[in-house]
């Protein structure tokens, strides 16, 4: 049975197939590019956890099914290729502005509805502006794929060989819009020039099908002019754009992180989250950081030696420069994930270059590694993301076999959170599933979101933490004089006989746990503005 072909416009680069399978092959691309674009566009603002990715991964999909379903129906009622070539026109042209305008819609959304949402802000936040900015394009692309099995099928006969081979150019395009920007694009050029190179590549075949039939000149024109003033002016900004550019030394995208460098008067900080504060810091007057490291320097007076420390989440190095500067003679094995952070710590904070840095997963080097150490300092937690597979009963279990007697190991548990149910009680209580409550204790950082826990090896013949911490509150050591200038305030664990929740590999939702965590921080900081709101108005 043929279909009739008078349906619709035949335009001649129609005539043959090969354009309909480029096309979707392109939108294909372009919607798993679109996809982990969206990942980072939103990582800075939103965190990069499970959460966020749930929250893009969701609405693309829908989005992606609304177009089928319309698509369909609009490919039926009126099959003509100029209007499905016209949506993706404007796809593409959507794509290539978000990395110059995406940016201020995330900051507009977030500033309108931290006034109006009191609770579950960032899962809010960032699903709505997952919806203003990504949904009108990826409903036009969805509606790609209908259409184009309307005008690439001619016979019955060998309808389902035709939606077979579109499905593989999908695919396979898929494929590629997801290996090519995680593995090439974005380290290589960022976020913003990773959207600009697939919106132009999905461009391409709009302005190829209308110039070749001689319709559309002026739709085409505009979507280049759009395109190119995103190519000039969307680098000219970054995703912290109010930020002072004077004091900017760094700013660009690793495979893992957004990484920003402030050289400050005093001091030279890395941010890998704008909205959060820094990640580490190297202070210009050698003195403390007036941060979380100098509270954790409080685990290497507690050791029972002070020989060997292992950092699991390096950084640029603050934690490994103030353990070589109080304990001199201690060797200090640092391991990050993410080999641009170690590279930015050589050039702009003065890491120690005999340092031995592993470029590995914190757990997974544990597991390959047979050493013991005196420190061990757990500093992998940003915000809400939390890699499970470090906040586990055994990752703990396997942290403390690579103690030595009478080792210490430090969590920066990075929130400030309490009661039933909280992050910090879940880390608490996995923590003590191993270590016992008797060997553990805790302190706020002054003037900061940071709690740090410390947790002792006691094994027969070494001295318990309490022992522990009257020597040091009475030791004439420099490393006990500056623990006590920085006055901790060390406060006893205790886990209720039955009630812990206990975080394991199986179950351990870390994320949620922490959005409500960040979400009390988030009320609390913005409740001078809801009250301006609530009595003056917008």
């Amino acid at each position: 049975m043929k279909i009739r072909a008078d349906e619709g416009k035949v335009r001649p680069i129609l005539k043959s197939k090969v354009f309909l399978y480029i096309t979707e092959f392109a939108s294909g691309m372009a919607v798993m590019a679109a996809e982990l674009g969206a990942q980072r566009l939103l990582a800075p603002y939103f965190s990069s956890s499970q959460v966020v990715w749930t929250i893009i991964i969701g609405t693309i999909m829908i989005a992606l099914a609304l177009g089928a379903v319309f698509g369909g129906r609009w490919a039926d009622k009126n099959p003509d290729p100029d209007k499905l070539y016209m949506r993706v026109l404007i796809a593409g042209v959507w794509l290539a502005l978000v990395p110059l305008v995406g940016k201020y819609i995330v900051m507009l959304v977030s500033g309108l509805l931290i006034v109006a949402v009191s609770t579950n802000f960032l899962v809010i936040a960032a699903f709505v502006s997952c919806i203003v900015i990504f949904v009108p394009p990826l409903f036009l692309l969805g509606t790609v794929t209908p259409g184009l099995n309307k005008f690439a099928t001619d016979s019955l006969e060998d309808n389902a060989s035709v939606v077979g081979r579109l499905s593989a150019c999908n695919t396979i395009g898929s494929i590629l819009g997801t290996f090519l920007p995680t593995f090439v694009t974005i380290p290589a050029v960022g976020t913003f020039i990773t959207f600009l190179i697939f919106a132009g590549v999905l461009l391409l075949l709009p302005l190829v099908y209308f110039l070749s039939a001689h319709v559309h000149r002026i739709a085409c024109a505009v979507s280049v002019v759009l395109f190119v003033v995103s190519c000039v002016f969307s680098p000219m900004t970054g995703f912290a754009f109010w930020a002072n550019r004077s004091t900017l030394a760094y700013e660009g995208e690793s495979m893992y992180n957004y990484l920003q460098v402030q050289d400050l008067p005093d001091r030279t900080i890395l941010s890998t989250n704008v909205l959060f504060g820094v990640q580490s810091v190297t202070m210009k007057n050698d003195g403390l950081t007036g941060m979380y490291y100098d509270t954790a320097l409080a685990a290497s007076a507690l050791a029972e030696k002070q020989d060997s420390a292992l950092i699991l989440g390096m950084g640029t190095g603050t934690y490994a420069r103030e353990l070589r500067k109080y304990c001199p003679n201690m060797k200090v094995t640092g391991v990050e994930i993410d080999q641009k952070i170690t590279q930015l710590a050589g050039k702009y904070f003065g890491e120690p270059a005999d340092i031995d840095v592993a470029t590995y997963d914190g757990r997974a080097w544990l597991a390959a590694s047979h050493e013991k150490f005196d420190v061990i300092m757990v500093d992998a937690y940003q915000d809400i993301t939390i890699p499970f597979q470090m906040s586990s009963r055994e990752f703990f279990t396997m942290v403390r076999k690579h103690l030595a007697p009478g080792g210490v190991m430090v969590v920066n548990m990075n929130m400030i959170s309490d009661g039933q149910g909280s992050i910090n009680e879940a880390l608490t209580d996995t923590i003590a599933a191993v270590f016992g409550s008797r060997n553990m204790v805790t302190a706020d950082v002054p003037d900061t979101t940071n709690r740090e826990l410390f947790a002792k090896n006691v094994e027969s013949g070494t001295p318990t933490l309490e022992e522990s911490l009257t020597e040091v509150r009475e030791g004439t050591s420099s490393l006990d004089r500056v623990v006590r200038r920085v006055d901790p305030d060390f406060r006893d664990v205790s886990v209720a006989a039955n009630g812990g929740t206990v975080l394991t590999d199986d179950k351990a939702p870390v994320e949620l746990l922490g959005m409500h965590a960040i979400d009390g921080i988030i009320a609390q900081q913005a409740e001078p503005y809801r009250e301006i709101v609530r009595t003056q108005g917008i």
